[in-house]
């Protein structure tokens, strides 16, 4: 008999062994992409700490002996090269960073193995303190950029070289200098031919020039109609060549002469009749003045990391067994100068400004540091009176001296400080008189608008972006009213002083106006002179802001007080029934919503950042 064919059946061999993962809701992506950054950065330290021992067995035994061009550390690797298919410079970079962490900074390590820094954060550390690499105070430096990444908050790329910048600048000023001097006889302008035609030109000059280069291509670049068919930085480019050459610079729109006036720019006239260009530079009195002679418990390292030498009087031993060597993870406080900031309301070219405010008193750079000595004798009872385990060298310390923040360039020394005010085309502007006397928050007849130095001291406090990541310079970006303004009441909220404002790029200003993120900012109630910052996404995870400000550059920010905003009368009259009152109901209801959710975000946030003295252990 013969059997129909089976008509409408598939077979039933499974394509997949794994039926596919289901899709996580939002917030549990986000929930394990935390995760998984955390994993990553585990990994990387592990990755780091495999190579470390590669080096320890395949380098080290010949460093001093092996002179050949294919020596120990360029075999090693090519050997992970090869392994891991990845390029001979991919793998030179490991090994180097690998031997840093170990040795040069072991606490920043300890950092990446917790999750507390991200591996692309690393090449930055590691890059920027490689001149302290043996130095006596090195130790000091890791324990200086360990405690800051331990902080909460948030680190963009631009944050973290301030940070890292600025902790070697206060414990090496003098090779700071020396740095210094020898970069400006080294300025140089090169050309490097390339591909296709095309060729590289790279002129290295001093920092403040440079920003004042750019902001002229920038200024000429913009001089186009928007029918303009070249990129950003192609514009730029031709902007660069015209002002070299003193050639002509146009629109390259297909519309005629007589329907785009861009299309031949006079650089003469142009430059004639455009505003000056300013560069601010935030710095602080005591810098100006320059350096003071450091404490004298700076002046001698007390690191358990090393041993004292054997001419020193002690005998040269290793590092105690069962020694902590996180025990050496305090570095000492100097006397920190007072804050510094700039007047962006003056437009000069080719000008340099520099805003500074007077000292009242030192405070240290960051409250609860403890003092180096006192932080060996507290390494252990038994051998407290045992100095065969701690450095007596000289740090090479003698004086301390403060730094500057240049917009879009970051930390600069005091040195270089001192020469921009020597200047004459420097303009120095105080902030505020060194007393108690409170500044004005807002503009006379306005007080929506804040005052030149609630700009300026604003712009100084958040250095970038306060948004988390954001690499933007205050300077150029907006002062947004983190509680947004009642323009018919404004003492109903979005007060315009210190605390109420916050800069912001244009883009996370549009983002945080118009998208469902909301924002919040308000007094640390552990140190009322430094701001907590929060952002929420749309799904409700809150997100700290930035762990590294201009108080962390320049602590003397905390001296400076602004009084409050005027109040209603006098200033703007409360619209009549005939006026359209603002804002709009529609915005009414956001506003409010907005200041509802921040209101349950502090409340939810405060037992999380300040448990109550009875909470139980987490065990």
């Amino acid at each position: 008999m013969r059997r129909a064919p089976c008509r409408g059946l598939r077979s039933t061999t499974p394509r997949s062994v794994f039926p596919p993962p289901p899709t996580p809701p939002s917030a549990r992506a986000l929930d394990a992409l935390v995760h998984a950054a955390a994993g990553v950065a585990y990994l990387k330290w592990f990755e780091y700490r495999l190579a470390a021992a590669m080096h320890a067995e395949l380098v080290e035994p010949f460093e001093d002996e092996d002179r050949r061009e294919l020596d120990a550390f360029t075999r090693c690797a090519a050997t992970i090269a090869t392994t891991l298919s990845i390029t001979q410079g991919a793998a030179r970079t490991l090994l180097t960073d690998a031997v840093a962490l170990r040795d040069r900074l072991p606490l920043v390590a300890q950092c990446l193995r917790d999750g507390v820094v991200t591996p692309h954060h690393i090449r930055t550390i590691v890059s920027r303190t490689e001149l302290i690499d043996g130095q006596c105070y090195a130790a000091l430096v890791d324990a200086d950029i360990a405690r800051a990444l331990r902080r909460p908050g948030s680190w963009s790329p631009a944050r973290m070289e301030t940070m890292v910048d600025k902790m070697v600048h206060r414990r090496d000023p003098d090779a700071v200098r020396e740095r210094r001097d020898a970069a400006k006889q080294n300025r140089e302008f090169t050309v490097e031919t390339g591909r296709d035609g095309m060729a590289t030109a790279m002129d290295t000059r001093s920092a403040e020039d440079v920003a004042a280069l750019a902001e002229a291509v920038r200024r000429l670049a913009e001089q186009v109609c928007p029918k303009d068919t070249r990129s950003k930085a192609a514009r730029a480019s031709d902007a660069y060549y015209a002002l070299v050459t003193q050639t002509e610079f146009g629109c390259d729109c297909d519309r005629p002469i007589t329907d785009c006036r861009y299309k031949n720019i006079d650089l003469k006239k142009f430059a004639a009749t455009a505003p000056r260009i300013v560069i601010h530079l935030v710095t602080d009195t005591t810098t100006l003045t320059g350096p003071v002679p450091a404490p004298e418990a700076e002046r001698v390292c007390r690191s358990t990391q090393h041993p004292a030498r054997p001419d020193m009087g002690h005998s040269d031993v290793p590092l105690r067994p069962g020694a902590d060597p996180t025990a050496n993870a305090a570095g000492a406080e100097t006397i920190a100068p007072k804050p510094v900031t700039t007047d962006p309301d003056t437009a000069e070219p080719d000008t340099t400004e520099t805003v500074a405010t007077k000292t009242v008193a030192a405070e240290p750079e960051f409250s609860g540091r403890p003092n180096v000595t006192a932080d060996a004798d507290r390494i252990d009872t038994a051998g407290a009176g045992d100095n065969s385990w701690r450095c007596e060298e000289p740090v090479g310390l003698d004086t301390v001296d403060g730094v500057g923040f240049l917009p879009g360039i970051g930390i600069i020394s005091g040195a270089h400080v001192r020469d921009l005010a020597a200047d004459p085309r420097t303009v120095i502007r105080p902030l505020g008189d060194g007393t108690d006397t409170p500044l004005p928050a807002t503009q006379p007849s306005n007080p929506y608008r804040p005052s030149a130095a609630l700009d300026a001291y604003v712009r100084a406090r958040d250095l970038f972006c306060t948004w988390p990541g954001c690499n933007r310079p205050a300077w150029d970006g907006d002062l947004d009213h983190i509680t947004e303004y009642d323009h018919t009441h404004p003492d109903r909220g979005g007060r315009t002083d210190a605390t109420g404002l916050g800069a912001k790029c244009r883009f996370h200003h549009l983002l945080k106006t118009f998208g469902d993120f909301v924002d919040d900012q308000y007094p640390d109630p552990t140190d009322p002179s430094r701001l907590i910052r929060t952002i929420t996404i749309p799904d409700g995870r809150t997100v700290l802001g930035p762990a590294f400000t201009g108080h962390d550059v320049h602590p003397g920010l905390d001296t400076i007080v602004f009084g409050d905003p005027p109040t209603e009368n006098g200033h703007r009259p409360r619209p009549t029934p005939v006026e359209r009152l603002r804002p709009a109901p529609r915005t009414a209801q956001k506003h409010a919503r907005r200041r509802q959710e921040r209101h349950r975000n502090r409340i939810r946030n405060a037992p999380k950042r300040h448990p109550p003295d009875d909470t139980p252990p987490p065990f």
